[in-house]
């Protein structure tokens, strides 16, 4: 793909941090507790899954919120859950996108629903599902933590995923399931779609790292120093000063390349600094170089992906963002 102009943005903006490490870890929307719905059965309380839902909300039509007690997070974590128009009424079963935020103080679980996602898939046949990642998760079980558990790869694999599959009217299966996410939920998007192979059919990453190593690991390093700083008391997603390298292998995108292969993987990132935002320009910088290395990769093996830079910097791109929906939808088995 070319590049292509913006024509409307829905700019996200990285707020100043502990350092320059802290600006890939997210963007800035400032995040409160939402509204969140779902199936005409409301779900249950305890599904074995090793989650207790301790605050709920279904007054909304459409988005159901939830925050759970859970051993693999101390903090009791938040989702919403965003249903299609005709949910109750309709009997259909639907696909899935599991949709990750950026990291920093300032955005959870409902970052999303600040930024428009109602508006944007209104009717669109499709369940989304918006979960916590931390401030500096990474979407990591971290190697330590000072903090109690941070394990938001258990969270959100093993306990939310099956959860939500036994709760709400959705396809359990490859074909039914999207991940996407932006900055380092763009990152975590990618993670989870090679390390579960058969989990996910569809990968986003909008303006999130696609390589761990490249620039003497500057992107594993920035990891390492945000959850340190803003979710570990000091302890962090891949070790310090030495790296677990086997972890770093299995999460980085430029080396599970064939793990790619039959999925729809869809990429975007920014090619110009922010005049005002200088975490945005050191963001968007890594990002753009990590992502071309990870496209050269997949072009090299012949693995189909759809790419777009676009002037700008560290920000979710609406325009971009409602044409990945789109290619989400037309990917998975229809509702």
């Amino acid at each position: 793909m070319g590049e292509h102009r913006p024509t409307r943005r829905s700019v996200l903006r990285t707020v100043g941090g502990i350092s320059t490490a802290m600006a890939l870890a997210g963007g800035g929307v400032v995040a409160s507790a939402s509204g969140a719905a779902a199936a005409p059965k409301a779900p249950t309380a305890d599904d074995g899954f090793g989650l207790r839902i301790v605050d709920r909300n279904e007054s909304d039509p459409r988005m159901w919120y939830y925050r759970f007690a859970t051993d693999a997070v101390e903090w009791d974590p938040g989702v919403n859950v965003l249903l299609p128009d005709g949910y109750h009424t309709s009997g259909r079963t639907y696909p899935v996108l599991y949709l990750f935020h950026g990291g920093g103080t300032d955005q959870d679980f409902i970052t999303f629903d600040r930024l428009g996602i109602r508006a944007w898939t209104e009717g669109k046949p499709l369940i989304v599902v918006m979960p916590d990642g931390g401030h500096a998760g990474w979407y990591s079980n971290p190697v330590n933590s000072f903090t109690g558990p941070r394990n938001w790869e258990t969270f959100h694999i093993n306990q939310l995923l099956p959860w939500v599959e036994a709760n709400f009217r959705a396809y359990a299966e490859y074909d039914g399931r999207a991940v996407s996410g932006f900055s380092m939920g763009g990152f975590g998007a990618l993670k989870y779609a090679a390390k579960y192979y058969g989990h996910f059919a569809s990968v986003s990453a909008h303006s999130g790292p696609a390589s761990l190593r490249r620039d003497s690991g500057l992107v594993v390093h920035w990891a390492n120093a945000t959850s340190a700083a803003l979710d570990l008391g000091g302890g962090t997603v891949y070790g310090a000063p030495f790296w677990d390298e086997t972890r770093v292998s299995a999460d980085n995108p430029v080396e599970r390349i064939e793990s790619y292969r039959n999925k729809r993987v869809f990429l975007v990132a920014g090619t110009s600094p922010d005049p005002v935002n200088w975490f945005d320009t050191v963001n968007e910088t890594q990002v753009l170089a990590g992502q071309r290395e990870f496209r050269a990769r997949l072009g090299d093996v012949g693995i189909p992906h759809e790419w777009y830079e676009e002037p700008g910097g560290h920000f979710v791109r609406e325009h971009l963002f409602r044409r990945d929906l789109d290619g989400i939808i037309a990917r998975l088995r229809p509702a």
